[in-house]
């Protein structure tokens, strides 16, 4: 499957802290800026962190319930490879990284079986990075 980058460019309130967040926290390469945004290689797609004032969903997340988590909306993030995820679990742990949803697996045994996790980032973003066994259930049924 060969996928095109995608461009999304995303609010934060504190620049300063959302650069650090995405930078040093996930090691994404800083791109073009200004003294109000920065350019992200977030995992081979352009993210564009924004300063803007802190918008409602930054305050208080919205929630839907998926297999028995409250996942909270909006949110956006990557479908990684199964080892790469682990990785990324991993090195998020270790660094004491407070989640909204815990890495896990879920819908265990069942079609769309996945990987995922959730955060925030500095300025309430929501992020869920996820993996599949099996890249072919990523649209499954």
């Amino acid at each position: 499957m060969s996928l095109a980058p995608f461009h999304l460019a995303i609010p934060v309130h504190d620049l300063a802290a959302a650069r650090h967040f995405y930078g040093e926290v996930f090691g994404c390469a800083e791109g073009r800026s200004s003294a109000q945004w920065v350019d992200f290689d977030f995992f081979g797609h352009q993210l564009v962190i924004h300063e803007a004032p802190k918008m409602a969903y930054q305050e208080a997340a919205h929630s839907n319930p998926v297999d028995g988590h409250d996942v909270p909306v909006p949110h956006f993030g990557v479908v990684l490879g199964w080892d790469d995820w682990q990785r990324l679990a991993d090195r998020l742990q270790a660094r004491g990284t407070r989640f909204v949803i815990e890495p896990h697996v879920r819908f265990e045994g069942q079609v769309g079986e996945q990987a995922t996790l959730f955060l925030l980032d500095p300025c309430g973003n929501a992020l869920e990075f996820k993996a599949f066994r099996d890249i072919g259930q990523l649209f499954a049924k």
